[in-house]
């Protein structure tokens, strides 16, 4: 193999879409990391890659569907949720992940998600998380940690921002993890698992935005926020989900782990049981 075969082939070429690179993300994003995790966690995944689905709404993270080689949607600002809804309802044998970051599924979709969650809907949820809406202006959302500056709080946010694994297990979401950009092997891993779940699988992934939320909190690269993912992470797959709120002030932990994973019905079990009634005659 001659060096120009080398440097023209790369091993996720099959899941990647090589003319929309390089990507648009600013240094030190960590969404490539959160890409690079996906991308390997179908590799390795049971369901075979024609079955797989990407569905993601606006924002840094929604870029994530044109740069992946698989059917992919790339919808409206906060309905990823129920563009993905419908695609699992009509088409139950596919995979479906929703692939977004906190501005599009918490803040502007939250609705969508606390209900797909209470319905236990089978969807993997990947939520990137870089506390402010990085593409749009830098703005605050709902889950800039209480007096974090954004552009649209620049003397710290009053507002107390969401818990999202206490959210989504308080939804009912049978599978609820969180790592950070730093922990690949563990989050390819968890996102492994949620392929696997039956039913609303929600990953929640801590990931740098220099520009964005760093430079406006102290931070003096990505090379900084990544090091206070490493001195602040805590494993605790047995946390107290109550506890688990992120400050991303220096020296608070952040803590990760697989938190939930346990069994229960999701919304297709129920949904063929009722079929199965109707078709019976059963009251």
């Amino acid at each position: 193999m001659n060096a120009a075969t080398i440097t023209d082939r790369h091993p996720g070429d099959v899941l990647l879409r090589r003319e929309r690179f390089p990507h648009i993300w600013c240094p030190g994003c960590g969404l490539g990391n959160a890409l690079r995790c996906y991308v390997e966690a179908m590799k390795v995944s049971d369901t075979p890659l024609d079955k797989h689905v990407v569905v993601s709404g606006i924002g840094c993270s929604g870029r994530v569907a044109g740069y992946v080689n698989i059917d992919s949607y790339h919808t409206t600002h906060g309905r990823p949720i129920p563009f993905a809804t419908g695609l699992k309802l009509m088409k139950p044998e596919l995979e479906v992940t929703v692939f977004s970051g906190d501005g599009d599924l918490i803040t502007i979709g939250g609705n969508h998600f606390i209900h797909t969650a209470r319905r236990n809907l089978d969807l993997n949820i990947l939520f990137v998380n870089n506390f402010n809406y990085g593409m749009t202006g830098g703005q605050f959302g709902a889950t800039t940690p209480y007096a974090a500056r954004t552009t649209t709080t620049p003397y710290g946010n009053f507002e107390q921002a969401f818990n999202m694994p206490l959210l989504a297990a308080a939804c009912g979401a049978p599978f609820v993890a969180r790592w950070t950009t730093l922990h690949v092997r563990q989050l390819k891993e968890a996102i492994q698992r949620a392929f696997e779940v039956e039913g609303f699988a929600f990953v929640e992934i801590i990931s740098p935005c220099p520009i964005g939320f760093g430079r406006k909190n102290r931070f003096a690269d990505a090379m900084d926020e990544m090091t206070h993912f490493r001195e602040g992470a805590v494993v605790d797959h047995d946390a107290d989900l109550r506890e688990v709120g992120i400050t991303m002030r220096r020296g608070d932990p952040i803590v990760v782990g697989n938190f939930v994973d346990v069994e229960r019905p999701s919304y297709d079990v129920g949904k063929r049981k009722l079929l199965q009634k109707v078709r019976e005659g059963l009251p």
